[in-house]
């Protein structure tokens, strides 16, 4: 049964991959440059007028902690300041939810969406890669997708409730967490599709990932211990590791490798997982 129509075929646009502007010249490959590739690959942030190099998981795996801080820095603006003026919190959570999707470019919605179609409503790995294709969403994706946006609104509205500064750092360190501990899939898995977006992106060593993640990590301590506590920190490194060691064999169980799609949808679980975790001890 399918139910809506996203103009999204994969977690990523296809621009991202084949931007009309020039490609860039060789070199470039300073912090600086991947950064902007990383927000150029993860958002629709402007990012001026350089010209588009061709994504590089590898280069982005190590800039992403700080181009998700960049990504997140306004929705969780939006979610500390509308509280603090005296707007319910759940109205102001929501807002922020929909302020982080039209950032992000509904990445991870979609990709969740389409993970869940494929995965759960294909009956070989064939099928689940060609309905994960497929932009139109399904009875799973559509559920995914709902359940979702709410675990979001709800979490961020309880917590801005009570602290509207600590919902923000929680957030930020959450989505942090999320989107560099996705990037695991890729050092883990080959790709399923040989002509898919994460293909063409590159493979990510475990080097890059392992300086991504340690930022991540320190980010997440930065901006999650003081509205929290070092038992909650704990808490989201196990809650994180548990979920993408059980996102990763389902993957490989099901379809035998990784794609966009399921970077994406793995960041959105690892986001709700480590917000869970933190959530607890505010």
């Amino acid at each position: 049964m399918q139910l809506t129509q996203t103009p999204q075929k994969d977690a990523i646009a296809p621009e991202a991959i084949e931007p009309s502007r020039p490609a860039a010249p060789p070199g470039g490959m300073g912090l600086i440059d991947d950064l902007v590739m990383a927000l150029r690959f993860f958002s629709r942030l402007p990012t001026g007028d350089s010209p588009h190099q061709k994504p590089d998981l590898n280069r982005i795996a190590m800039a992403l902690p700080l181009a998700s801080l960049v990504i997140g820095i306004g929705p969780a603006a939006l979610l500390v300041g509308g509280t603090l003026l005296g707007l319910p919190a759940y109205f102001v959570a929501a807002l922020a939810v929909g302020a982080m999707v039209l950032v992000s470019g509904a990445m991870a919605e979609d990709a969740l969406a389409d993970a869940a179609d494929g995965l759960f409503g294909g009956h070989s790995p064939a099928r689940r890669l060609e309905i994960m294709k497929d932009s139109r969403h399904g009875t799973y994706g559509v559920a995914a997708l709902c359940l979702f946006i709410l675990l979001r609104v709800t979490g961020l509205g309880a917590v801005a409730a009570i602290s509207p500064l600590a919902a923000g750092a929680i957030w930020l360190a959450a989505s942090i967490v999320g989107r560099s501990g996705a990037l695991w899939l890729a050092v883990a898995l080959p790709a399923a599709r040989p002509d898919g977006i994460s293909a063409a992106a590159g493979v990510v060593s475990g080097r890059s990932f392992a300086v991504g993640a340690v930022f991540a990590v320190l980010l997440a301590f930065v901006l999650g211990g003081p509205a929290t506590n070092m038992l909650a920190l704990g808490f989201v490194l196990v809650a994180t590791l548990a979920v993408i060691a059980g996102w990763t064999a389902l993957c490989k169980r099901l379809v035998g490798g990784q794609s966009g799609d399921l970077i994406g949808a793995l960041g959105g679980l690892v986001e709700i997982a480590a917000l869970a975790a933190l959530m607890a001890f505010v």
